[in-house]
């Protein structure tokens, strides 16, 4: 998915603000679904949440920058998965991120439904 940095994504230097790449990333995940016409979700109180994140900020971005951000599945399990989520500028590596969500209904993890199961499968 590519990303414009906008003036309300940089800080006073100008420069990329760094939770702005976490939600680069999140932006990414929902399109998966979005694209289809769906949401990560199946009901009020069911959906993926961020259990862990490991991010390593790399290099900078500016306003006016494109970015792509490119996702990967690292672990996939009967309620969890494991992505690798990559920011690059052109051919720099700016961010990069391994997040684990869970799929929750009503507060407690339970297994991936079969559709979201066959998106992440298919997409990624």
């Amino acid at each position: 998915m590519k990303i414009r940095v906008y003036y309300e994504d940089t800080d006073a230097g100008g420069i990329v603000y760094h939770t702005n790449y976490i939600k680069y990333c999140e932006r990414a995940r929902s399109e998966i679904f979005f694209e289809r016409g769906l949401k990560p979700t199946l009901g009020d109180k069911s959906g993926f949440v961020v259990r862990d994140i490991k991010a390593g900020f790399l290099a900078t971005s500016a306003l006016g920058d494109t970015l792509e951000v490119t996702t990967k599945i690292l672990t996939y399990k009967r309620s969890s998965i494991v992505l690798l989520q990559e920011v690059w500028k052109e051919e720099v590596k700016v961010f990069s991120m391994e997040v684990t969500l869970v799929y929750v209904d009503n507060g407690k993890p339970c297994r991936i439904p079969e559709v979201f199961r066959d998106i992440f499968k298919e997409t990624l």
